[in-house]
This record gives structure tokens, sequence and C-alpha cells, in this order.
């Protein structure tokens, strides 16, 4: 890939919802080094999911440090030859802390908690617009998910934060901009920025002026001197401080991790990839066009690569619960004892035997929006067994990737070229089930590259690029990286497709108005 062939590395920090990993990559986007930490999260309450930063900044630093190890123990000469890390984090998640001390006023509230939904209620009724009042600002709806909706509920209900913006004291941030600020020196002068991936999906940036939005700032009655500074995905941002790993190496990329993995997967306009991991997440290129969705999908930005690059943005559609009902077989109902064994339980049958699993734990996300919805496991009869439920779990996630995919290129308006193909990445294109259900239900072909970890690989290129490692045009060279992927045909005859979608539907409308069951 490069012109040069003096050595060259960039580090990747991936923070996920569930563990943090540090990637060291070569020139040639091979891994030479990685470590893996995973962290707890919390449930204080039903719907409630948060984490402890601090514990997230540990992560960091034990990850970086023992992947330096394992890429100077492989024979990599990666102090001398590091280049930048590139960064990439769980979006949404938010936090707010204290500039004098350092420390969080409050956990930070992971992107797939709903203990704001009282807010979008009351936000729905009071905003004249209703759910959809900001979409032609930042592309997003009133909801449960998005950074803004968490900040208003730490606000309302933490003292502490209520008395940091008071004293002019309290920083809000997604966990990009904490783990920067912290990076860059924290109470001695911290960086306080985040990228526009991030920004896109607080609610409170302008998908046109990518800054934050004055009216909407207003109407949340959200402080503009509390959020960070906004900046692209490509650039050198600063350098890392003393009492971290990698002293003086400059931080040169950011981007929300679905964001990343579009990079990593170098789509261009007309291009879709899903990212399997706790969540599914779901983005097509749009190119430089800000596209509305009329099919309930998000508008958002896919990524600007460098302060004067254009911005691309993308159609998304976001699925809260996907490697998350996996954890919950093993971790709830103990049927499997690790998240691998899920392949081989399910392929013990060839068919569901009519169970549909819709796993609404907290809500459904795209393209229904249903906050009211609750998980069901429907068409039990004395004939099924656990390995009908694995399967059921399986297609639930392909079903739901399906269900985006079909309101996508509704919203295409008949721009779709050729054959679709939808790319794939993330811990779960592993099981080969998995990935063969997917191409049966869409009744199109799944590309899974010889690399799953894009997310981790599109903040080292982003990275890169800032610093000459690679151009622009060499990361979008995806053709050459084609021989090592895997295609996955659809083998589902067409009726019967068609027969599943449709007992699918039925499972999905039995989760609606099912929030007060818990009552």
């Amino acid at each position: 890939m490069a012109k040069t062939k003096e050595a060259a590395f960039i580090g990747s920090i991936d923070q996920g919802t569930s563990s943090t990993r540090f990637i060291i990559y070569d020139r040639e986007s091979r891994c030479v080094g990685s470590h893996q930490v995973e962290f707890t999260q919390h449930y204080p309450q039903a719907g409630w999911v948060e984490h402890d930063p601090m514990e997230i900044l540990e992560s960091v630093k034990v990850c970086m440090a023992k992947a330096v190890d394992k890429a100077s123990a492989g024979g990599h000469n990666v102090d001398a030859a590091m280049k930048a890390i590139g960064l990439t984090n769980q979006r949404e998640t938010t936090l707010v802390w204290s500039k004098s001390t350092g420390r969080p006023l409050y956990n930070a509230i992971v992107w797939m908690d709903v203990r704001t939904t009282s807010i979008c209620r009351r936000l729905e009724k009071e905003i004249p617009g209703g759910r959809t009042h900001f979409v032609a600002t930042c592309g997003l709806p009133i909801s449960t998910y998005f950074s803004a909706m968490k900040l208003i509920w730490l606000m309302e209900n933490v003292d502490a934060v209520r008395e940091g913006i008071k004293k002019k004291d309290a920083l809000f941030g997604t966990i990009d901009s904490w783990l920067i600020w912290n990076l860059t020196g924290g109470v001695k002068g911290g960086l306080h920025v985040t990228d526009v991936s991030n920004a896109s999906r607080t609610m409170l940036m302008n998908l046109k002026t990518l800054d934050w939005d004055k009216p909407t700032l207003e109407t949340l009655k959200i402080p503009a001197e509390i959020l960070p500074k906004i900046i692209s995905n490509s650039e050198v941002i600063g350098k890392i401080t003393k009492g971290w790993p990698l002293v003086g190496l400059p931080i040169a990329g950011c981007l929300g991790d679905q964001h990343a993995a579009m990079v990593g997967q170098a789509c261009k306009k007309g291009e879709a990839k899903s990212t399997y991991g706790t969540g599914a997440f779901i983005l097509r290129n749009t190119g430089e066009e800000v596209v509305q969705s009329t099919h309930g999908l998000l508008t958002t930005l896919a990524f600007k690569l460098g302060p004067k690059a254009p911005a691309n943005y993308a159609l998304e559609g976001s699925i809260a619960i996907a490697g998350a009902a996996v954890q919950w077989l093993r971790d709830s109902l103990e049927i499997i004892k690790s998240a691998s064994e899920i392949e081989e339980l399910a392929s013990q049958v060839d068919s569901t035997g009519g169970v549909y699993f819709v796993p609404a734990f907290n809500g459904l996300f795209a393209p229904w929006w249903r906050d009211d919805a609750r998980g069901v496991c429907i068409g039990i009869t004395g004939f099924t067994s656990k390995a009908h439920i694995a399967r059921a779990v399986l297609e639930s996630m392909c079903f739901q990737v399906m269900d985006v995919l079909d309101s996508m290129h509704k919203d295409a308006k008949g721009s779709d070229k050729g054959e679709f193909l939808l790319r794939v990445d993330g811990g779960a294109t592993v099981n080969n089930l998995l990935m063969q259900i997917q191409a049966d239900l869409l009744g199109s072909p799944v590309v899974r590259p010889a690399d799953i970890e894009t997310t981790a690989l599109g903040a080292a290129y982003a990275a890169g690029l800032a610093v000459g490692v690679w151009t622009e045009e060499e990361i979008f060279a995806s053709g050459e990286k084609s021989k090592t992927d895997t295609t996955f045909r659809p083998l589902l005859n067409e009726e019967l497709r068609k027969k599943k979608v449709g007992c699918w539907f039925k499972a999905v409308e039995r989760t609606f108005d099912l929030a007060d069951l818990s009552i």
C-alpha cells in the first residue's frame, strides 16, 4: 500500500461498549500487536446502563502498554517507528466531568440506556413539531438514544453536574472527548474536543455547518461553554502527555465506531456496511448529499477526512440488541457457556421450528423507533428446544438488519446500480451460520473481509492519513483486498424468504406497548 519502505506503525484505540482494545498496524494494514480488556457494565435499575469512566481510562492505559510490549516482543521497533494513534469509540455514551479535579461528576450513561424516556415524551409535547422537531437540523429524532437527552437528565437529576455547570467547572463529552482530554494533559491543559462524527450523534450539531446549533442549544437549555470544540476525523489533534504509554506521540484521528468501520471498509458513495457488535449498525454512504429518510432511518455524518476535506454523509439504521442477545443467552439464561458456542448449538436444527425472537430489551430502534417495545419469544411449542431458541436469536439479528436495509433501498429511490452487496464486520461475523442466515434473509450477497476488526482499522487509517503514512486513494483502493474476502450468497428460495419475513413482522408487532409490564 505504501510508496516508501521506511518502517511506520499506527496505533488505534478502539473503545467499545464492553471492552477496550489497542491495535498496532504496519503500513500494509497488518496487526503487529494488540491487547484487549473487558470492563464492567453497570445496571443500577431496569433500563439503565452505565460505565465507570475511570475504569475506561485504566483499560486504555493497560491496552496501550501491553500491545506495545507484544509488538516489541515480535521484533517490531514500534517505539521508534510509531507515527501516530487514532481513536474510535462507542458513540452517544455521555459524561460530564470536572475540569479542575478531572473526576467524573457521575458515571457515563451508555448509549442504550433508556432512563430519558420521560424527558423525550415531555419534549415531544412541549416543542413544536414534536419528535421530529430537530430532524431538519441534526438528522435525528428525539430519542433516548442520543447524547443531548442524557445530558439533560444529568443536568436535571445530578446535583454535582448542576453545581459544576453553575461554577463553570463542568465539561461535557462523549467517550472520545473524555479520552482525548485525559491523553493530552487532563487538568494540566487537556484538549476538550470531539470529532464531527461523534458530534453528529448528540442531536446538537448542525449537519450543514458542522458546528453546534445555537437554536437547538437554546431550546434544550444546554450551555455552549460545556461543549467541546468540533474537529475533523483526520488531523493532528494533540500529543500524548506524561503518565501514558507512547508519550509525545500525536493523536491524529478520531471517529465514532460506526464511522470508523465505514472508513475501514472503504465505503464509497452508494455502498453500505453492517457492524455486528453489542448492537448492529448499518450505514450507507450518500456522498456529499444530506439525505433525509422517510422510512425511519437517521441522517448522519459519515466522515470528514481532514479539516479542508468535503464531508460525506450517510443514512444509518441502528439496532440496539444484536450480540447483546447472545450475551443474554450466555449470562442470564446460561443456555451457552461462551458466545462462540451459539453457532454449534443453532446448527443442530435446520430451522427455528416456528420460534421468533425479538430482542426489544430496551425498546426498538430503526426503523420502528418504539421505546415502549419489550422483548418477546413467540411460536413456542412442546417441540421447542434450546437449539431452536439459539437459532431464533441469530435470526433476530439478521431480520433487524434486513428491516434497516429495506428502508435504505426505499430511501435510495432507485439509485442502486447492479447487484447490492452488504459489507459486514465486527466480532459476530466469525459466525458462518449467522452470515449465511443474513444472506438468505436479505436475498443478496454478504461480503466479509479477511480482517473483521475494521473499526480499529478505520481509526488507524484516519490517523495515518493525517501524518502522511497513507493517502486517501490508497485507503479507498479496496479492490486489492477483495481476494481474501468471503462472500455468502443466498440459498433460501424467495417464496420461503417472504413467508419468514411476514412472520417476523407479526412477531415485531407483538412487542409494542409492553413497557408497563414492568410495573
